[in-house]
């Protein structure tokens, strides 16, 4: 069998000769067609070194950039697992703190604590109380500027935002690892809101949680509007004052309605430390933030830069440390009141009140200025007043010289001795007992017991008519009627007519030792002024809710009468010589006119109590720790404020006698001498017989002075430059 010739494989070239025409791009060895190919160019060796090179350099760069793009892929892989557990441990810490609260179908706005309105006889503000101290205030009522001012200083992105502010949260946790301490707190206005209605005020993950879930159902809930008003009635803005209201009338004392562009710039700054940047406390710091904040609402577009600088060149509010204003203690009298009229307050009220605010602002002026004009020469630094119509409506309460120094109402809580003012008392129980304003005593020495009551110098006058003893403020003459009628007498007749406080059945109360307070004191002159009736004291006359219903109303029903008219006729007569001629001369203002000076010992209290057929005043000066003012008296700067402000209260008021101002009275018993008696000699008048078993009685014995009237004393030059 013939052997197969192996032939050898032609692998195809590219780039060479073309083949001879009329040959086939195929040949097998042997073929004559095929020709050699001819010499290769020579290559020089620089060429081949960098050819060399090339391929070396792109495989280094491939590798480095695998790598490089290995390591991206890994750290992205890695960053996606870290992310996904986070997630998942986010997601539980969330499922788990939201477990811990309740339901949220059971979530809902708590109330906001009740504001009790406080409004005058003319319906104008005295005060807001409460938690709160202020009403709520609707979006669209007060100044446009309070919700500009806060969303520039607090989120600026509120309406864009859904409860929780990405952008405003990685800005504040930026800001807070720069400076390595927390500067800022990236919450919104809604997490805000949802924290002060919710949540405790403590910094931890829970409560954090606890915020954004609730902030996130609030913005499900209500609309931007609705939660803004809701956050401005609520939040605090120093000084007590909680609410847009009560903030703007504690720091500017008008309305949230009124609120300039400088003030609105104020409040907005204090929400970040209320507190230290009260303008009560900080004047120059609440201003220093409230330019920060004029100029936010400038860079955002709320205000030009006109405005701005306007704003800014308001000179800075300095707001008293305290509530200032003699309406406050009204506003305090209220408050305690209340529960005793409608129980526990639950709801807005509205309560109207007798005062009447004008009398209130004449009243605390008086006050003021006196003690500011005589308190250091005098040593005098507290004073109050007291004012009642006769239906027993209380028109003005002064409780001191200034509220926000001292919330101590001396009107109604301070119990002081009234000296000779209690003195009508003793006279009334006289006149009831069979006495007349013509009676008469010998105004002299007298010895009760171990007690010898003296007139104010050692000075006497012999045979006086009643009218005049009590004219004069003679203590002798008062001191025989006290034990004439018996000390029980007086002390029934003083507590008929309207005096509360316990009064001590004994001889020395006829000079006034048994302490009282200016408002019960001046309610018991009501019926010398109103006929004989005894009214019941009131200073509110109707509480209402927000809607109108009446909660209470004061109705008079029957008002008792606690003294008869010709003992009314009497009283007035011998009270209105004390006006005419006796120590209250200069209380004198035009109409007819009847009060008691008083002055208890060493000068420690100085009153007047006086009256109309209109009002019925009465008036005290003293110090709060019991120290003697100098030679302060009833007939001296009590009469003047006295008659400051009656003279105010009555202008343009027609004028009205005093009841019973009918009855006269005969010739003065001076010019008709009568045998002296120290006291009394009935025999069957239970006065008469108390004289003589108090010889071995151990009875207190006032000192010189007590109750005396220094009218009756001679004065110097200074007494009479001074007024006194």
């Amino acid at each position: 069998m013939a052997r197969t010739k192996t032939s050898k494989r032609i692998e195809p070239t590219f780039g060479e000769t073309k083949a001879r025409s009329g040959t086939s791009g195929s040949g097998t060895r042997g073929s004559k067609a095929a020709k050699k190919p001819g010499p290769r160019p020579k290559k020089s060796t620089q060429s081949k070194s960098t050819a060399r090179r090339k391929p070396a350099a792109g495989r280094a760069r491939r590798r480095r950039r695998g790598a490089l793009f290995s390591l991206l892929r890994g750290g992205a892989y890695w960053s996606l697992v870290i992310s996904i557990w986070i997630g998942i441990a986010g997601v539980g810490l969330i499922a788990f703190y939201g477990a811990r609260l309740p339901s949220a179908t059971t979530w809902s706005i708590p109330d906001r604590p009740p504001n009790v309105k406080i409004l005058s006889v003319k319906d104008e503000l005295i005060a807001n109380r409460g938690m709160t101290g202020g009403e709520a205030v609707g979006l669209h009522e007060m100044s446009p500027y309070i919700p500009q001012a806060v969303i520039a200083i607090e989120d600026r992105r509120f309406y864009s935002h859904f409860g929780v502010d990405p952008i405003g949260l990685a800005r504040a946790m930026l800001a807070n690892l720069v400076h390595g301490r927390l500067v800022q707190g990236g919450s919104t206005l809604t997490q805000q809101l949802a924290k002060n209605l919710f949540l405790e005020p403590d910094r931890t993950i829970e409560r954090k949680v606890q915020e954004v879930l609730l902030a996130l159902w609030l913005e499900q809930r209500h609309t931007k509007a609705q939660i803004l008003e809701m956050y401005l009635n609520r939040v605090y803005f120093g000084s007590g004052s909680y609410g847009v209201e009560a903030a703007s009338r504690r720091y500017f004392g008008k309305s949230a309605r009124q609120v300039t562009l400088s003030e609105a710039a104020l409040l907005a700054g204090l929400l970040k430390a209320p507190s230290r940047l009260s303008p009560a406390r900080d004047p120059k710091a609440a201003e220093a933030r409230a330019q920060i904040v004029l100029s936010a609402m400038n860079e955002q577009g709320m205000i030009n830069g006109r405005e701005m600088t306007t704003a800014m060149s308001a000179p800075a509010t300095r707001a008293a440390a305290y509530w200032s204003g003699a309406e406050h203690y009204v506003a305090d009298r209220v408050m305690e009141e209340l529960p005793g009229l409608i129980g526990d307050v639950r709801a807005d009220v509205v309560v109207e009140t007798t005062v009447d605010l004008t009398l209130q602002k004449l009243a605390e002026g008086s006050i003021r200025r006196l003690i500011g004009e005589n308190g250091e020469t005098l040593r005098v630094s507290q004073g109050a007043l007291v004012s009642i119509d006769g239906t027993g409506a209380v028109r003005a309460m002064v409780g001191g010289y200034d509220y926000a120094n001292s919330q101590f109402d001396r009107a109604s809580e301070a119990r002081r001795q009234p000296g000779s003012a209690f003195k009508p008392f003793v006279f009334l129980a006289a006149l009831e007992q069979g006495r007349t304003p013509e009676s008469t005593r010998n105004d002299a020495p007298v010895r009760i017991g171990k007690w010898a009551p003296d007139n104010y110098k050692g000075k006497y006058y012999g045979q006086v008519s009643l009218t005049t003893a009590l004219a004069k403020s003679l203590n002798s003459v008062a001191a025989q009627l006290a034990m004439e009628v018996g000390p029980r007498a007086v002390v029934e007749a003083a507590h008929r007519l309207g005096v509360e406080s316990q009064l001590s059945a004994n001889t020395s109360i006829a000079l006034g030792t048994s302490e009282v307070t200016p408002l019960e004191i001046t309610a018991a002159y009501v019926p010398f002024a109103n006929g004989g009736y005894r009214p019941q004291v009131h200073i509110v006359r109707r509480v209402r809710t927000v809607g109108g219903k009446v909660l209470y109303e004061h109705r008079p029903g029957t008002v008792p009468r606690v003294l008869k008219p010709d003992i009314v006729a009497m009283m007035n007569a011998m009270m209105a010589e004390t006006v005419r001629s006796g120590t209250a001369r200069k209380a004198t203002f035009g109409w007819p006119a009847a009060g008691k000076t008083g002055t208890s010992q060493k000068a420690r209290d100085a009153w007047f109590i006086g009256y109309t057929a209109n009002l019925t005043t009465g008036v005290w000066f003293g110090n709060d720790d019991g120290t003697p003012t100098k030679n302060v008296t009833g007939g001296t700067l009590p009469v003047l404020a006295w008659r400051e402000f009656m003279e105010a209260a009555h202008r343009g008021v027609p004028v009205k006698v005093l009841p019973g101002a009918g009855w006269r009275r005969a010739p003065a018993p001076d010019q008709a001498p009568r045998p002296a008696l120290p006291v009394a000699t009935k025999r069957d008048d239970p006065g008469a017989a108390a004289v003589e078993r108090t010889s071995t009685a151990s009875i207190p014995r006032p000192k010189a002075g007590l109750g005396a009237s220094p009218e009756d004393a001679p004065r110097s030059i200074v007494d009479i430059i001074l007024g006194r």
